[in-house]
């Protein structure tokens, strides 16, 4: 294999002694190399297809952030954020640039935020030739000339076959995945889950940004219409996050993160996708089906002989995975920014079936929902799981926000108001009962409920004529164009009143347990957006 690195680099700084680094080798190369070494396959798309290991998820109890001066009096404890020594970070990770030291290292030069007055500038040092290009598919990628004089400011050191030692490193068990914001460092070990090296970066943003740039942080997805609108999609994994923004009739912003600006901007801070492919098709999905060729990375897949990928098959994950550049994508926003926010979109999947399809929130409501971050667990996702689960993640994206919740949620109150906003509640999951019993809302009638809120016509086919959620306390519109009105209202969907008010008011109860914890931050305006009592 011939490298044609841009330029050579030393990472004597790092610790890292005498590697033979491989610098911003291109996706081409890095495709090739990981095939060569027998670490991969190329499908029959001519996709890049790997398998992650023994972890084919995120582990978040192995996160750790180191606590400092910098983060011992803002980030919020616990067990979302768990503490990590300073003196053990030091001692972790000189152990694991010495295992680096000597081998041979793939390294890039990328950047995070799509805006340039947010920009963060990333090395990420790679064990694995694939996992650096998936850092190349996942940030943003310099010009020739920006990385002339590139200086990076945080780095992220991936080493999946080093195993810590629990007893004496101080983590949990053998892998981990840890920032230190003093030292803008994210050291990673023990899994080759490539999701820890995006979500790392992506963690530190979630505290960069609202702590020293006054700007929000969000998980979500955003695209933008041809008339400048701009559209940001919150939902947790399975929502339909990834295959709701990629609308035909709108550019792409982005995937998974973004931030908003207080010029009342959206932009994104990545330069890919990173897409659940469980159950794909090109009927269904066909942005993300198209964007599977070469250049792409699939991750735990099942292939035939021919090298096709079952896209039902989940013997080795549920958590099935492709990772691609966004200019894989035809219909994309050129600089992934979009201004004039106008509607927001919170996707559920609710698997008890009692939330409406789509409703138009309060700003309380849409305040409370935001630090709720609702969505449900369906029997088979985990193990023991046998029947619907609430499954809470604030800011639907806790496992990535260090600081306290609510001070996202009044940050997003804040914008909203001033951008004059509209939020909806859209439930992806089930409708005629819960899972089991129900079916899963039809993608097409949640799209064009999506679109008649986007253009308008939902307000104007409704004006004020909603009707609330007995329970929730949701507007609920009596019409949508291109959806059967019995689609609108859940409880008509069931033909079971009772069973339908009864398994209602048990999900209205486990978001007040949920939302115990919130309390005492909350205002009255945010408490009263709650589901009745």
């Amino acid at each position: 294999m011939i490298y044609q690195d841009t330029k050579s680099i030393s990472l004597d700084h790092l610790g890292i002694k005498n590697a033979a680094v491989r610098y911003n080798l291109t996706s081409d190369q890095l495709h090739t190399i990981t095939i060569e070494k027998g670490q991969g396959v190329e499908a029959s798309s001519g996709a890049l297809a790997i398998n992650t290991g023994e972890f084919t998820g995120r582990s978040p109890m192995d996160r750790f952030i180191v606590k400092d001066a910098v983060t011992k009096d803002e980030v919020w404890w616990g067990n979302i954020n768990i503490p990590f020594d300073e003196d053990k970070f030091d001692k972790l990770y000189n152990k694991v640039v010495a295992y680096l030291s000597e081998k041979e290292i793939f390294v890039r030069d990328s950047y995070a935020c799509a805006d340039k007055n947010y920009k963060l500038n990333i090395r990420v040092v790679n064990e694995h030739p694939w996992a650096n290009m998936f850092a190349h598919n996942m940030f943003l990628r310099p010009t020739a000339e920006e990385l002339k004089d590139f200086s990076p400011e945080w780095t992220v050191i991936n080493a999946p076959n080093f195993m810590a030692d629990a007893k004496v490193d101080g983590t949990r068990q053998h892998n981990f995945a840890i920032l230190n914001f003093s030292k803008k460092i994210v050291l990673i070990g023990g899994t080759g889950y490539t999701g820890e090296i995006k979500k790392g970066v992506f963690s530190a943003l979630n505290f960069i940004l609202p702590v020293f740039k006054n700007t929000l942080p969000m998980h979500c997805s955003a695209n933008v219409g041809k008339d400048g609108d701009t559209a940001i999609f919150f939902g947790l994994s399975g929502t339909g996050k990834t295959t709701l923004s990629a609308d035909p009739n709108r550019k792409l912003i982005g995937d998974d993160e973004h931030g908003w600006t207080n010029e009342n901007t959206v932009f994104n801070f990545e330069g890919g996708c990173y897409a659940k492919v469980i159950d794909l098709s090109a009927e269904k999905e066909p942005d993300i089906f198209r964007a599977i060729k070469k250049g792409a990375i699939l991750e735990n897949v099942v292939m035939d002989d021919q090298r096709n990928v079952d896209f039902e098959d989940t013997s080795i994950t549920q958590n099935t995975r492709v990772s691609y550049p966004i200019y894989h994508i035809d219909n994309i926003q050129e600089g992934s920014i979009g201004k004039k926010p106008k509607n927001i979109f919170f996707l559920t999947a609710d698997a008890f079936g009692v939330l409406p399809p789509i409703s138009k929130l309060t700003p309380g409501q849409a305040a409370y929902h935001f630090i709720s971050g609702y969505t449900a667990k369906v029997a088979g996702t985990e193990a023991g799981v046998t029947e619907p689960v609430p499954s809470f993640s604030a800011c639907f994206g806790a496992p990535f926000m260090p600081l306290h919740p609510t001070r996202y949620a009044e940050m997003l109150s804040k914008k909203m108001k001033e951008a004059n906003v509209t939020v909806w509640l859209v439930n992806t999951g089930w409708t005629g009962g819960p899972y089991g019993v129900g079916s899963r809302m039809k993608l097409k009638y949640t799209r064009a409920m999506i679109t008649a809120a986007m253009n308008g016509s939902l307000e104007a086919a409704n004006k004020d004529n909603y009707h609330a959620h007995t329970v929730f306390d949701l507007a609920m519109p009596k019409t949508c164009p291109n959806v059967p009105s019995g689609v609108l209202s859940p409880r008509s969907t069931w033909n079971n009143d009772k069973g339908y008010y009864e398994t209602a008011q048990k999900l209205a109860d486990s978001f007040h347990e949920n939302f115990k914890q919130f309390e005492e931050f909350a205002n009255d305006e945010i408490m009263n957006g709650a589901p009745l009592k």
